[in-house]
């Protein structure tokens, strides 16, 4: 078996570099073929002559993605799977019905040449969703851009510094400082950890979070299950919180780092993604 691991020509970093270097060992020790390109090479593809039999997508290139499928290839995962999870509008669209989410406000669209010129939009997402509120980027990872405004003043000064696309979120009071994450593979909890964090109300690690290992409960797997089905997720990283009245999912990861849950519960997720791989192209 031959494949294609597909990563960004532009992230240069020793935690990337280890992911990507275990990801193609999961592959080489069970005798597999593959080579690694980064989106930058691949730019000018027109054609293949020797198509690989997968391609490890593990960039967020939606465009490259979607040519690579027109051009017959087999994804993992899909562009329209890491697409709906980058994006997290698409991903409350998509998930909005089906499991429990906070309540979610999408921020009108803006250029982002103008910016939020006319900020009415806030406090009527306040009025709905109440104070603090979370305000999140549509794009970004790692806790990165994920803002809690206490005050009307503070929510109006995070939106006029941004030009981003964003969602306004109900703050999860119960939940605040941690989360579960839960990495999956096919329909599989393959390693769970707890995160948590004293000092921050985000609970993830790169921000000064701690971890250890957690033992999911049937309703929280089940419902990553149907978070991956919904999304037609290969694998991911699903992180959920801690409501009043049951599980919440928080956000959804299609390119989850696993360095933080193998340090965590000693288990290397791309050996589970190798396995699932191959049994979905060989059989």
């Amino acid at each position: 078996m031959t494949g294609w691991l597909v990563i960004n020509g532009f992230l240069h970093s020793n935690k990337f570099n280890e992911i990507y270097s275990w990801l193609k060992t999961a592959f080489e020790k069970k005798g597999h073929t593959i080579n690694v390109y980064t989106n930058i090479e691949l730019a000018n593809i027109t054609k293949i002559e020797n198509k690989p039999d997968f391609v490890l997508f593990w960039d967020k290139d939606i465009p490259l993605a979607k040519r690579l499928e027109k051009m017959g290839l087999r994804l993992f995962n899909s562009a329209t799977a890491i697409e709906n999870c980058d994006n997290k509008a698409l991903t409350y669209i998509e998930l909005k019905g089906i499991v429990k989410m906070p309540k979610t406000i999408i921020a009108p669209m803006t250029y982002r040449n103008i910016g939020y010129n006319n900020t009415d939009f806030v406090k009527n997402s306040i009025n709905t969703l109440g104070l603090p509120v979370v305000i999140k980027e549509c794009f970004g990872s790692f806790g990165q851009q994920v803002y809690l405004a206490e005050s009307y003043e503070k929510a109006i000064d995070i939106v006029k510094n941004t030009n981003e696309p964003l969602i306004f979120q109900e703050f999860i009071a119960e939940s605040k400082g941690k989360d579960i994450r839960i990495n999956m593979v096919g329909n599989n909890a393959v390693a769970s950890m707890l995160r948590y964090n004293d000092n921050d109300f985000r609970a993830n690690i790169t921000n000064g979070g701690s971890m250890k290992n957690y033992t999911p409960t049937e309703k929280e797997i089940e419902i990553a299950q149907k978070v991956c089905k919904v999304l037609n997720l290969d694998f991911g990283g699903v992180d959920i919180l801690f409501g009043k009245n049951g599980p919440i999912v928080c956000e959804v990861n299609s390119n989850a780092h696993f360095k933080n849950i193998y340090d965590c519960t000693g288990v290397n997720v791309a050996d589970y993604i190798g396995d699932y791989i191959e049994k979905c192209v060989v059989g």
